[in-house]
C-alpha cells in the first residue's frame, strides 16, 4: 500500500530545523531541503565550538560530524533537539550518556564504510611492506640509476601472520581480503565467533591480546575507541611486538600509544606503520612526520565518493523514518550504557 503525504503534512515537516555542520554532497543536501529547513554550511569549514552552541539553539536534528565535539553542554544548549543523526559510523564524537537523558535518539551510518575502509588497510599494508614511498622518493629525487637485483627491497605478504584487533564488520571484511592474498588471519574480539565465520577466513582466535600481538608480523585496528580502548597498544604493548612488525590503524588515534610508536619507528624497533588516524586530529605529531617507515594519511579511510553518498542516504533513511514516528534502523541502542 502507498501512503501519500498531504500537502499539510508536507508543511509541517518543511518546520523541522536541520542543522549539518559541514557539506555533504550536493544530490543529499537537496533531497533534505526538499522536505526540510536545512541551515547548511557552505563554505564547509568547521564550526568553532562557540558557534555550533549558538548554531544548535533553535534546531529540531543535528547532523555532525566525527569532528564535531557534541557534548553536554552544546547537547543543553540545543533546546529543542530530537534527533542526532551522525554523519559517521563511530559515535565517540558524542556525549551519548546527555543524549539519553536529554531523550535526543540518536543514530549513525554503519556497514557502508566496511569496504573503502578495508581496501585503505589492505592498500597501507602493500605501501610499506614493498616500500612503495621510499621508491618512489628515490624516483622523484632523482636517486634512482636504474634496476638493480637489490634495489628497495620490500617483503612479501603471502603467509605473514596478521593480528586482527576487532573483528567486527571491517575486521572482517579485512580478514577477507588478506586470507585471500594468502595471510593466516588471527583475531582478538571480546568474544570469539562462531566456528563456521572462522572458518571461512581459516582465523585463529587469541583470548589475550598480548599473546596474538607477539607473534604476528601486522597488526591492525578495527574496535571503537572506548575509554576502555584509551592507548590499547601502549608503550608496554608495542615493545611485546616483533622488530619487523607492521601497525595500522584506521579506527580511532587514541588506541595507540602515539609518543611510544614514533620512538619506537625512528629507531627502527619496528617495521613500519599506516596511520590514517591520529591522537590529537588534525594535528599530527612531529616524530610520526620524521618516520620514514611510517604512512601516514589523513582520515581518508572511507573517502570515496560512493561512500559519502551512502552515508547521507543512511542520514536522509534516519532522519524519515524518525520523523514518521518509528524507530530509524541504525539506532545507538539504550543498552549501550548498561
Amino acid at each position: 500500500m502507498i501512503v501519500l503525504i498531504t500537502k499539510k503534512e508536507t508543511m509541517s515537516l518543511k518546520k523541522t530545523i536541520i542543522l549539518l555542520t559541514r557539506k555533504l554532497p550536493e544530490k543529499i543536501e537537496q533531497k533534505l531541503q526538499k522536505k526540510y529547513t536545512v541551515l547548511l554550511n557552505k563554505n564547509d569549514k568547521r564550526f568553532s565550538y562557540a558557534e555550533l552552541k549558538k548554531k544548535v539553539s533553535n534546531i529540531d536534528i543535528l547532523v555532525p560530524c566525527i569532528s564535531d565535539t557534541i557534548d553536554a553542554s552544546i547537547i543543553k544548549a540545543a533546546k529543542k533537539l530530537k534527533l542526532i543523526s551522525n554523519f559517521g559510523n563511530g559515535v565517540d564524537n558524542l556525549d551519548l550518556i546527555t543524549a539519553k537523558e536529554n531523550n535526543i535518539t540518536v543514530t549513525n551510518t554503519p556497514d557502508v564504510l566496511t569496504e573503502d575502509t578495508a581496501d585503505l588497510v589492505l592498500t597501507m599494508i602493500l605501501m610499506i611492506s614493498r616500500k612503495v614511498q621510499e621508491a618512489q622518493k628515490n624516483l622523484i629525487d632523482g636517486k634512482w640509476s636504474g634496476w638493480g637485483p637489490s634495489e628497495t627491497m620490500g617483503e612479501r605478504i603471502k603467509g605473514k601472520k596478521v593480528g586482527i584487533i576487532g573483528m567486527g564488520r571491517i575486521g572482517k571484511a579485512v580478514a577477507k581480503r588478506l586470507s585471500m592474498l594468502g595471510m593466516s588471519v588471527n583475531y582478538h574480539n571480546r568474544k570469539q565467533l562462531p566456528k563456521k565465520v572462522e572458518k571461512v577466513f581459516k582465523a585463529n582466535y587469541y583470548r589475550e591480546l598480548n599473546k596474538m600481538i607477539a607473534v604476528c608480523d601486522i597488526i591492525t585496528i578495527h574496535c571503537p575507541y572506548t575509554p576502555e580502548t584509551f592507548h590499547l597498544l601502549s608503550k608496554k604493548r608495542l615493545k611485546m611486538l616483533k622488530k619487523q612488525c607492521i601497525i595500522i590503524n584506521t579506527s580511532r588515534g587514541e588506541i595507540v600509544d602515539e609518543q611510544a610508536l614514533a620512538e619506537l619507528l625512528n629507531s627502527n624497533k619496528l617495521g613500519g606503520a599506516g596511520l590514517d588516524v591520529f591522537e590529537h586530529e588534525p594535528q599530527v605529531s612531529q616524530k610520526l612526520l620524521e618516520s620514514k617507515n611510517a604512512v601516514l594519511l589523513p582520515h581518508i579511510s572511507s573517502a570515496t565518493k560512493e561512500s559519502r553518498i551512502d552515508m547521507g542516504e543512511r542520514v536522509l533513511k534516519n532522519i524519515e523514518i524518525f520523523l514518521s514516528g518509528k524507530e530509524p534502523p541504525d539506532l545507538i541502542k539504550k543498552n549501550i550504557f548498561d
